[in-house]
Formats: C-alpha cells, sequence, structure tokens
C-alpha cells in the first residue's frame, strides 16, 4: 500500500507524517485535564506525549493526577513493539465506569523510561480532554489512542482504510 499523502501545514502546526520510527517521547507544557461522568478526574501540567509516523499524539499523564479512585487496574495486556507490555485501567469518574479505557507501561522497554508511572486514555471513552484550552478530538478507530489537536495534521493512522499504512 502506498504512503498517503500528507495535508499541508502552516507555521505553528505538525503534520504526524513528520513524526519518527521508532517514536519518540517529549514534554508537555500545557496544562492537560480529563473528565469522565461530570467531574475533573485528572490535571496535571506534568504530561509527556508519544509521537509516532502517522499517529496523532498519545498522551500520558502522571498516575498521581488523576484522582483517587480514578483507576482501578483490570486484567489484560497488550504488547507494543517499542514501549513493551502495556497494563489496563478501568476509568471511574462521577458515577460512570469505562472498561479499559486508560493504560501504562510498568516496565517501559529501554528508551521509553520516562513513560514509568504515565497513564493515557482513549479520549472517546472520556466526556472531555483538554490540551491547554483546547478540547481535543480522539484518534479515529478503538484500536489507537492519539488526541488530535488543532494543530496537528494528517491523515491518520485508524482512519477507514489506514491499517496498511
Amino acid at each position: 500500500m502506498r504512503r498517503p499523502v500528507p495535508e499541508p501545514i502552516s507555521a505553528g502546526e505538525e503534520s504526524v507524517w513528520d513524526y519518527p520510527r521508532p517514536p519518540r517521547v517529549e514534554p508537555v507544557p500545557e496544562r492537560v485535564t480529563i473528565r469522565l461522568g461530570g467531574v475533573l478526574i485528572a490535571d496535571t501540567s506534568e504530561a509527556a506525549r508519544v509521537l509516532e509516523t502517522s499517529h496523532p499524539p498519545v498522551y500520558y499523564l502522571p498516575f498521581e493526577s488523576f484522582v483517587d479512585g480514578a483507576l482501578i487496574p483490570t486484567e489484560g495486556s497488550s504488547f507494543c513493539e517499542f514501549k513493551g507490555e502495556a497494563a489496563y485501567f478501568d476509568v471511574h469518574g462521577g458515577g460512570r465506569v469505562v472498561r479499559r479505557a486508560a493504560w501504562t507501561y510498568p516496565r517501559p522497554a529501554r528508551g521509553f523510561e520516562s513513560l514509568t508511572g504515565g497513564v493515557a486514555v482513549y479520549a472517546g471513552d472520556m466526556d472531555a480532554c483538554t490540551v491547554g484550552d483546547e478540547l481535543v478530538t480522539p484518534q479515529p478507530g478503538r484500536f489507537y489512542g492519539g488526541w488530535i489537536t488543532s494543530s496537528i495534521r494528517g491523515p491518520f493512522k485508524g482512519e477507514p482504510g489506514s491499517m496498511g499504512w
């Protein structure tokens, strides 16, 4: 399958097609929040994001930035060729429970040690996720967990027909 044609970018924008493979982890200077069930369940200015070719950034918040009881470990795992084995959480907030909506890398692979203690969530399963003052859009498809902001350009992995990218 041919590589898709990247959308044009303007000053201050990023193309997911300029992101590296293997991925890169970088700190996020903006405040990041997550709401579920009408309540704030996470709030931090110490998030990190993972940038990987064709994917919107995946945001990892420190475990401590979640309110008590928001993350309940659950069964199952998955494996990333770069980051290692992920463990999952059910996410609780305001009387809502979303099964397996968050994950972490308890022992990340070499090069991704900075993700230790970080938790990512599927934005589409939450009421709202923000970066700075901006409400994010979830990455298309349920397999990936990227967050799309107005400065990120695709096309994005997860859209129909993108599995072979």
